[in-house]
This record gives C-alpha cells, sequence and structure tokens, in this order.
C-alpha cells in the first residue's frame, strides 16, 4: 500500500427513502398492505416522476402464464402527498407521474394501498414448502437515479437484476396465530407474536418470511445465529449448519469488519440468496435441493453477502462481480483456513474460452453469466495476490476495503482505483481483459 491518502469515491444513489410498511395476513393467504415512502431527491436535477420496481407483479398471470399457480396484485390506491397520483405498472416497472416538479433537496410522501398474492415457483417473492410464505421485493422499491436519469433495468429470471440503496423501514404486521415471523428486523423472538412493530435502518431492502411449524435451532454468540428448517430428520443437519454458519460468521467479523445486526437468520428452504440480516439456502434455481455439504457451502456464502452486498454494494446488473465474486472469494478463504492452507492457489484456472470481462451488464452473457460472475471473477480476484502472498495479506485486503467502502456503493472502475491504491500499481495492466472499464459511474 502507498503512503499517500486515500479518498474513496461512492456512487451517489441519487435520492433517499424512508418506508413505512403495514401488512395484514388473511388466513386465505392473502396479504392486505400500504406502504408509505417518504422520498427525497438528493441528484442536482428536476424530477419529473418517480421509478419503482414491483416485482410481485411478474410473477401474475398475464406477465408469466407458465405458472400454474401465478401471484395477484391490485393496487386500490396511490397517492401523493394525498393526492390520487396517475401511474403505469408494465412488468416490473412502476412510474408515478408527479403533479408538480420535485426538485433538489425537496422530498415527498407517497402512499400505495394494494393487495397481493404470492405465487407457487416463484422466484424469491414464492410460497415455498406448501405453508411458508417468502416476502421478497413485496413493496414498491425506489430505483436509483444517476447519470440524469432513472437506473431501472428490464427484469430478468437469472441473476439479481434491481438495484436500490440503503434506506430506513418500519413494519406494522398482523399474522394468523399459527404462523411465526422470521426476517431482516433484529429484534424478533422464536415464536413471534402474530402482531407487531418492527424498525431497522440503513439496509438495502426487507425479507420477510412467514413460517409454519419451523424447527429451530440458535447459537447464542455476541450475535445470535438462527437456522430454521423444516423435516424433522434433518435436525442433526440443522445443528451442524448452525456450527459452520457461526465458525463462518465469526471468521468473517474478523477478517473484514462488525456484522450490524444482533442476530442473522437462515431459513433452510427456497432458492440460496441473500437479504440484509437473513439469508435462504436449499436449492439452486428451484432444482432439487443440494446434499448437505454442498448446503452448508451455500449458507457460508450467502453469510459472505452481509458484507459483500449488505455493507459494501454494487449494482448487481451492472456489477454483479462486485458481489458474487466477493462472494465466493470469501467462501474459499474460509475453506482454505479450515483447512490450514497458507497458499491457496492450485485450485484455480480459466477456460480459454471464457474471453469476456466479468463486468458486463447482465443481458450480454446469455448462457454463461455463472461461469463468469461465480468463476472467473472470484479466480481473478486470486490473481491479484500473484505473489503468492499468504492468507493473512488477502485478509488484510478485505478489511481495508471493508474499512474504505463500507456502506458505500461502488462500481468496477473505483474497485481499480482502490486495488492501484492497495497494492501500488502504476497501471491498468493487471485488469486487462477481465475487467471492461467504461464510463464511471461516479462522472
Amino acid at each position: 500500500m502507498n503512503g499517500q491518502e486515500f479518498i474513496p469515491k461512492e456512487i451517489s444513489p441519487g435520492n433517499f427513502s424512508e418506508y413505512d410498511i403495514k401488512l395484514n395476513m388473511g388466513n386465505d393467504g392473502k396479504f392486505q398492505l400500504e406502504s408509505t415512502v417518504v422520498v427525497k431527491n438528493l441528484s442536482t436535477d428536476d424530477w419529473g416522476q418517480l421509478t419503482f420496481y414491483f416485482i410481485p407483479n411478474m410473477f401474475t398471470k398475464s406477465v408469466s402464464p407458465e405458472l400454474e399457480y401465478p401471484s395477484t396484485v391490485d393496487f386500490h390506491n396511490i397517492s401523493i402527498d394525498g393526492k390520487k397520483a396517475e401511474y403505469t405498472l408494465e412488468e416490473d416497472t412502476l412510474n408515478i407521474q408527479l403533479m408538480e416538479k420535485l426538485k433538489p433537496n425537496q422530498e415527498i410522501k407517497v402512499y400505495f394501498s394494494y393487495e397481493l398474492t404470492l405465487p407457487e415457483e416463484g422466484l424469491r417473492f414464492t410460497k415455498s414448502n406448501v405453508d411458508n410464505y417468502h416476502l421478497a421485493q413485496f413493496y414498491p422499491m425506489l430505483a436509483t437515479y444517476r447519470n440524469h436519469q432513472w437506473n431501472k433495468e428490464k427484469y430478468l429470471f437469472r441473476g439479481e437484476t434491481y438495484h436500490n440503496t440503503y434506506s430506513n423501514f418500519k413494519l406494522t404486521y398482523d399474522i394468523p396465530k399459527e404462523y411465526t415471523l422470521v426476517s431482516s428486523f433484529d429484534q424478533e423472538v422464536y415464536p413471534s407474536p402474530n402482531k407487531g412493530l418492527l424498525e431497522v435502518e440503513n439496509v438495502k431492502e426487507i425479507f420477510l418470511a412467514i413460517l409454519k411449524d419451523p424447527i429451530l435451532v440458535e447459537k447464542n454468540g455476541g450475535t445470535s445465529i438462527r437456522v430454521f428448517g423444516f423435516e424433522k430428520h434433518k435436525e442433526e443437519l440443522y445443528r451442524e449448519i448452525a456450527d459452520e454458519a457461526t465458525t463462518a460468521f465469526n471468521y468473517f467479523e474478523e477478517i473484514i469488519g462488525p456484522y450490524p445486526f444482533k442476530q442473522l437468520d437462515i431459513i433452510i428452504d427456497g432458492l440460496g440468496m441473500e437479504y440484509p440480516g437473513i439469508v435462504t439456502a436449499h436449492t439452486i434455481y428451484n432444482s432439487d435441493p443440494v446434499n448437505s455439504e454442498a448446503l452448508k457451502s451455500m449458507v457460508v456464502h450467502e453469510i459472505a453477502h452481509q458484507w459483500f452486498y449488505g455493507m459494501i454494494h454494487n449494482d448487481p446488473f451492472y456489477n454483479a462481480w462486485l458481489d458474487e465474486g466477493f462472494a465466493v472469494f470469501a467462501t474459499d478463504l474460509f475453506s482454505f483456513k479450515k483447512l490450514n492452507l497458507s497458499k491457496p492457489y492450485t485450485k484455480y484456472s480459466i477456460d480459454p474460452n471464457m474471453v469476456l470481462p466479468v463486468n458486463l451488464p447482465l443481458d450480454q452473457y446469455e448462457s454463461k453469466m455463472s461461469s463468469y460472475i461465480y468463476g472467473k471473477a472470484p479466480t481473478m480476484l486470486w490473481e491479484l495476490f500473484n505473489k503468492n502472498e499468504g492468507l493473512k495479506e488477502i485478509e488484510q485486503f478485505l478489511k481495508s476495503y471493508y474499512q474504505f467502502y463500507k456502506y458505500k456503493e461502488i462500481d468496477s472502475t473505483e474497485f481499480m482505483r482502490f486495488a492501484k491504491y492497495y497494492f501500488d500499481l502504476k497501471d491498468d495492466s493487471i485488469f486487462e481483459g477481465w475487467l471492461e472499464i467504461e464510463k464511471t459511474q461516479n462522472e
């Protein structure tokens, strides 16, 4: 690391938002929701509209006719500062017209009243395991604003194509008595009350799981690690997962930096996916459940995302490698640490046919997206340490990276700038062939 002072350049989200959500679940599985969002314009532009993601609409019959049990969505009211607003909803894009321009540093209050049901075999937003409800991206989520426009890309069914920034959330809920709530909020007990008020600040999104008769294995340390499973004969596996998760969690805190919540929830059900304070793990894109060792590794990977996504974040449509690649990298570090390997470089090689850079938009990879984002990206991160440094030096790199970029958004250009500073590089040659550097989003 060179001796000059380094000042990180974070990417502005263009806005700040606070969400106040009221959720009522009926015995029939129908959800009544009200969401009030205070939106502040942090850009230099006057806004004539607001753009939200509304992902539940992707699983309705009109958008996904192949689903046997699609979701249903019905908006009752959308209003701004108490006045009914004009809006359009196409696929997952919810545009709301503003009656008056929203000027820089001004804020408005947007109110949504709607009801929905969850699909079966949806993607993340889904009814799962007969009686479990996974409410991912279930509310209108404000997009980021940059380069003088709303940063909203087309929804894809592979990868994450939604991007939002840190917000504050308040949730008031009322669910049937036979269910328990497990979520991104860290004030929960088990079993949860069927009514409550929860709050969390400075998270990218919230996830709710409404579960029936789960099996809980809990490890209490400085942070409570809670594993929720649903198969009695696998309780021993859930204990093993809790042990592995606790060991990995402690390692990540030690080598990267502090975790911000009092608990971390792990739900052994559904697609492997990360959310603030909670992860799911069981299958890969609706495949059969993975075996027990792969499941433990999946859990560790999703826990790593609490740092690479949760605390250092990036646009997953344009820079997916920065969270997925780093999560794989950190998971491998943990594996090598368990094996007492000091210089773990022998397992990595690149398919010579993988000639694309790792930081293209997701829609440019076609069928090989995972090979680049989860394979080539972490392999090239190891290449940064090609002087054969040991694990201690790599761990120190991650700690420094975290210290500079905690609660900031980063892109490929900014990562390159940091790496050049950290390794005291004079040019970009080490990035050639695996990173495509275009005009930075900082400009």
